[in-house]
């Protein structure tokens, strides 16, 4: 295999999750494990954190949480998408749990269980600042209502979701987490208790006190990333992914050589040239070229040109790189490490974004 390799290595994932652990006091963990695990491989990184103790997990999509039982992951799955009449039967059969995002959910789970006698455990979403889904906080009373009537046995949890719990001003966050508490209030005033309560992300977990909550909801810490440059970065985590790709190609060029689509770039000097096998098809940002570099050797080394869809090229500058080395593209190996964070800052995006944006013809390798 000469093309991208994202080599994931499950040791430093366990690694994340045991001082993530220690950081929230030894509280329970819901893995997040969505988007094949931020572009880790789901059921593999499930599976690993199952086996290590960690007993919740959390997909988006009804599919995925079917990707995980199919793949022998047997505790406890939240589906984060609107709950849709469809999957109520087979969300039975395979133990799934439901979201409860809108006066309308709690209607037809209700329904259900009149006509069929039972339903999913399901949590249930209030919306305190995110304006996606969630019940209205002015709807709480009408929700906890219905609920207390005939399916209040399957209501298991209770939470929302943070908007800003990643930056620096964390004025709206803490105005979410007061309306999330008037929420609960109400919830208890009217005789409805939960098995678990949570509101976190990453941004959270570091940001904000999870003391009054069992459970605490981590993505992207648990692979080795800070979810934005406005938190502390005092956790010891280390990155999951490590990201390479092969040289097919080496050659000597002279100085003022264009390289690569539009001729932007041209050789400041004599140099050696290396065309390394992944493009922007595969995930790398095509943007990245401009200020973009790889590590070799223990060196970095600079991008030369755009990023073509399957290739891209280096400037390797005197030194003589041999086809079929691997270059490192981002995370951590013998040749240094590059974060995914710093290559999300200098393009203005998200560690999400690099993550999940690995793809194409990329193959996963699996370390232990």
């Amino acid at each position: 295999m000469i093309g991208p390799k994202a080599i994931i290595h499950i040791d430093r994932l366990l690694s994340n999750y045991d001082r993530l652990k220690s950081h929230l006091n030894q509280k329970r963990i819901m893995a997040v494990v969505k988007a094949d695990a931020y572009g880790h491989g789901s059921v593999q990184c499930a599976r690993a954190l199952e086996n290590h103790g960690c007993d919740s997990f959390a997909v988006f999509s009804f599919s995925e949480a079917l990707e995980l039982r199919h793949g022998g992951v047997v505790s406890d799955i939240l589906i984060f998408s609107k709950t849709q009449q469809e999957y109520i039967e087979p969300a039975l059969q395979n133990n799934l749990t439901l979201n409860a995002s809108s006066l309308s959910d709690i209607a037809i789970l209700d329904s259900y269980k009149l006509s069929n006698g039972s339903i999913p455990n399901f949590h249930v979403k209030f919306d305190t600042g995110m304006t996606r889904l969630g019940i209205s906080s002015k709807d709480a009373a009408t929700a906890f209502e219905n609920i207390k009537k005939n399916i209040e046995a399957e209501c298991k949890g209770l939470y929302s979701h943070y908007a800003t719990a990643d930056e620096g001003d964390l004025s709206f966050a803490n105005h979410q987490l007061s309306i999330f508490n008037e929420v609960t209030e109400i919830a208890v005033n009217k005789g409805v208790s939960f098995d678990t309560i949570h509101f976190s992300n990453s941004g959270a977990t570091i940001n904000l006190n999870q003391s009054k909550f069992d459970q605490v909801r981590i993505g992207m810490l648990l692979y080795g990333a800070f979810p934005s440059n406005e938190v502390s970065k005092n956790l010891s985590i280390e990155p999951v992914m490590e990201y390479v790709a092969s040289l097919v190609e080496v050659r000597r060029v002279k100085m003022d050589t264009p390289v690569s689509y539009g001729g932007v770039y041209k050789t400041p000097n004599d140099c050696t040239i290396g065309v390394v096998q992944c493009g922007f098809a595969d995930g790398i940002p095509r943007e990245w070229y401009d200020q973009g570099f790889v590590g070799y050797k223990g060196k970095t080394y600079k991008i030369a040109g755009r990023i073509c869809m399957d290739q891209f090229m280096v400037n390797f500058e005197d030194d003589c790189p041999k086809i079929g080395d691997e270059v490192l593209l981002f995370g951590k190996n013998e040749s240094g490490e590059i974060s995914m964070e710093n290559i999300a800052d200098t393009l203005n995006s998200t560690p999400y974004v690099i993550a999940t944006g690995i793809k194409g013809r990329t193959q996963k390798e699996f370390k232990y």
